[in-house]
Order: C-alpha cells, then sequence, then structure tokens
C-alpha cells in the first residue's frame, strides 16, 4: 500500500494545523491511501549549522536528525501542512527540510496551504525548495481562505468537517494526485535500486 507522510509544517501554540490535520489524513486514507502524520514537534532540531545532508547523506550528527531521517524514508510521498507567515513558509518546516535530503529525493509532494490567499505565496516557494529536494511537487493543492479558517477555529468538534465541505473536491484532486505520483515514482526507485545492485 502507498505510503503517505502527512507533515505539519508548523509548531506555534494554537495552530490551525489542528483542524486540518484529522480532515486531510482521513480523506487520504478514504482514498486507499496508508497515512500517517509526521508533527514536527515530535521532532525538535537545532538551527541548521552543519555540512549541507546533500553532501554527507545520512552521516547525521545528532540522534534527532537520524531519526526524523528515518521517518522520512518510509515514506512513498508526503503532503505538507503550512501556514503563511508573513508571506513565507515557517521556519521550523525550513529547519527540518534543511537537516535531511537523502530521504526526499524521488518523491512526490503535495501541499495544503492556509492564510490571507489560501497559503498561495508560500506553496509556490515551497515548490521550488522541493524541486531543489529532487522531489516532484504535484500541481494539485488545496488553499484554505480565511472565510473557511474562522468558522473552523470557531468549530467545537473537531471531527466535525463540514466547514471544509468547499475544499473537499480539491483534496480529492491532491489524493488522486499524488497517489499516482506516488505509484508511479516507487516503481521508478525501485528498478533504479536493481540496476544499482
Amino acid at each position: 500500500m502507498t505510503r503517505i507522510q502527512v507533515i505539519m509544517g508548523t509548531t506555534r501554540t494554537g495552530r490551525f494545523g489542528e483542524r486540518v490535520a484529522p480532515w486531510v489524513l482521513q480523506r487520504l486514507a478514504e482514498h486507499g491511501l496508508d497515512v500517517e502524520l509526521v508533527d514536527l514537534r515530535d521532532y525538535p532540531l537545532p538551527f541548521f549549522d552543519q555540512k549541507p545532508p546533500s553532501v554527507t547523506g545520512r552521516n547525521y550528527p545528532m540522534e534527532d536528525m537520524a531519526r526524523l531521517g528515518r521517518k522520512l524514508d518510509e515514506a512513498d510521498g508526503f503532503v505538507i501542512l503550512t501556514g503563511e507567515y508573513n508571506h513565507g513558509y515557517p521556519a521550523v518546516l525550513k529547519n527540518a527540510i534543511d537537516h535531511t535530503f537523502v530521504e526526499w529525493q524521488r518523491k512526490p509532494v503535495a501541499f495544503v496551504g492556509w492564510g490571507g490567499v489560501g497559503g498561495a505565496r508560500v506553496i509556490e516557494q515551497l515548490r521550488l525548495v522541493a524541486v531543489e529536494l529532487d522531489m516532484a511537487p504535484i500541481r494539485q493543492a488545496v488553499h484554505i481562505l480565511p472565510e473557511v479558517i474562522r468558522p473552523a477555529f470557531r468549530a467545537h468538534d473537531p471531527t466535525d468537517f463540514s466547514v471544509f465541505e468547499p475544499l473537499e473536491a480539491r483534496l480529492t484532486a491532491l489524493a488522486e494526485g499524488l497517489a499516482w505520483w506516488a505509484t508511479t515514482l516507487a516503481a521508478g526507485r525501485a528498478a533504479a535500486d536493481q540496476k544499482d545492485h
């Protein structure tokens, strides 16, 4: 089964991602994907000041870095959940990305963003970062605008996803696109591994 990690890309107190993650996880699972939440709060890392892992590979100097690398290695693809902070992505997300490299390569990534313009600016920036990591950022994305954010924050039942109803078609398209790319690239990685051995 295709394994997709949903990465909580913000660690702020009161983060909106707490409302988004259960909805995304449930919908991806309904599309037959094996999903897992990876919360960056569980992987505290210092600010990156090492040689780049694009050079050092998996030679991580700290266990916390190695643990994140091992976790990312398990995935066939990713969905990154991110707010847009001052027209950019959260520092904790970029820091986690910078601490790793090999584990992202030749895997697809999709984005669910929120903010004043639905996280559009941050998603465009992260697509450029993904290309540098040799990933395949897919076209489909979910942009959550303030008119959805406000009622979602006010909702008392975190399992009531009705507030996201206008975005269901977008999430479905994301799930379908991600599944195709994850399956295709997994086969490509497997073929490349056989060729190397």
